[in-house]
């Protein structure tokens, strides 16, 4: 099964990442649970207003967020999503498996 997942990122003043959100969710699988993880998208702080750097007094807006894509080992998914919930950094997640393929793309 592939699965979406969204996850919240801490960035510091110039809306570079400070954790790798990931990394909580890998943290908590035994091995051969995921077989391929792929990085879709990262969405910068609102904070950034445009601008190189936060404002000071924006500092506790530093919350953005990145996407992945991750493909999970048939019979295990129950484990990934244990994982995603107690990971405290995934906001959400979505199966992809079960979505209609676009076929002519």
């Amino acid at each position: 099964m592939k699965y979406r997942v969204t996850f919240r990122e801490r960035n510091d003043r110039a809306g570079n990442p400070t954790e790798k959100p990931s990394a909580f969710v890998e943290a908590e699988l035994s091995d051969g649970v995921v077989q391929d993880a792929v990085f879709v998208e990262r969405f910068e702080p609102d904070s950034l207003h445009g601008e190189d750097k936060m404002e000071e007094d924006d500092d506790f807006l530093s919350l953005g967020t990145e996407v992945w894509e991750y493909d999970i080992a048939d019979g295990r998914d129950q484990e990934f999503i244990d994982a995603l919930r107690n990971s405290e950094v995934a906001i959400e997640y979505e199966a992809l498996d079960n979505m209609p393929e676009i076929s002519g793309v």
